[in-house]
């Protein structure tokens, strides 16, 4: 039963106070309690307002008004706790923002009383180790990035796959994503799309200087650990694309499955397919 629900937004974006304050409402109509994140709260002059990281911990169900990358940002906040996440697009229909703000309405009252569907979505712990000992961990979404930067030249990446040596991408950079991710940088740089049930990792080179050098899917079950070599200071670890660290010359990433995982609410009018469709517009000529 649903007692409490926590509301994000994307910060500073014009419909999303409108349409919290209607949610707000119909919530208040059933008794069913709300937390708002300080955002919202300040420009909504409310008071039921708990941190961002907190609040996943409060509540049993959260609704992310914004697009993908707000929802993202959200999921590793939740950080695998058993609460299902109902994402609202306000642009364009989201990969994982399924649910259009006119379809919220009869969407909320589904939700509320129970009737929905939710998809479990894996997420990737990393860990970065410096002369072996680990200074940075974070879990994600969607995938972990090691780029170059501007001005600097390729990456030699030594990358082991459950302590098996698998080869020394010579690249500007390498990809390790999820399912969930692999519709975003990895779909950029030439990778596969996997459907979200068949958990997996996908290894994706980014420009390789060889042209053999091509995206590989292994277990979910995979370590996968990159030792990174390179003349110069300009080379980062990206998570989610929205955190990150500099790396240093002999810097080495784990990435491994998570224990946590991420429950995304799946729209009743459309699947998985239907949303491919629309987003990268096959068919259309």
């Amino acid at each position: 039963m649903i007692k409490t629900v926590g509301i994000y937004a994307k910060k500073n974006h014009s419909e999303a106070p409108k349409l919290a304050q209607d949610i707000c409402s119909r919530l208040q109509q059933r008794e069913v309690a709300f937390l708002l994140e300080p955002w919202l709260g300040k420009v909504l002059g409310s008071e039921l307002v708990a941190t961002e990281e907190t609040i996943p911990q409060q509540v049993d169900l959260i609704i992310v008004l914004g697009g993908d990358g707000t929802l993202i940002s959200v999921a590793r906040q939740v950080n695998g706790l058993e609460v299902p996440i109902l994402g609202v697009n306000l642009g364009s229909l989201g990969f994982l923002t399924e649910i259009t703000r006119h379809e919220l309405p009869v969407m909320l009252e589904a939700v509320l009383s129970g009737d929905f569907t939710v998809c479990d979505r894996m997420m990737l712990d990393v860990e970065i180790l410096r002369r072996g000992k680990p200074i940075e961990k974070h879990t994600l979404l969607n995938d972990a990035v090691i780029n170059k930067g501007t001005l600097a030249r390729i990456i030699d990446m030594e990358t082991w796959v459950d302590g098996d040596y698998l080869t020394t991408f010579k690249a500007d950079g390498l990809i390790v994503s999820t399912p969930t991710g692999s519709t975003g940088y990895n779909l950029a740089a030439g990778g596969p799309i996997i459907y979200p049930g068949i958990n997996s990792l996908v290894i994706t080179p980014i420009c390789p200087h060889m042209l053999t050098n091509r995206p590989l899917i292994v277990p979910r079950s995979s370590t996968v650990a990159i030792d990174v070599s390179f003349a110069d200071d300009v080379v980062y670890f990206t998570g989610d694309g929205q955190v990150g660290a500099n790396l240093q010359p002999g810097d080495r990433v784990e990435i491994r499955q998570s224990a946590a995982r991420t429950q995304l609410i799946k729209s009743p009018t459309r699947d998985y397919f239907e949303i491919l469709r629309t987003k990268l517009s096959w068919g259309e000529r």
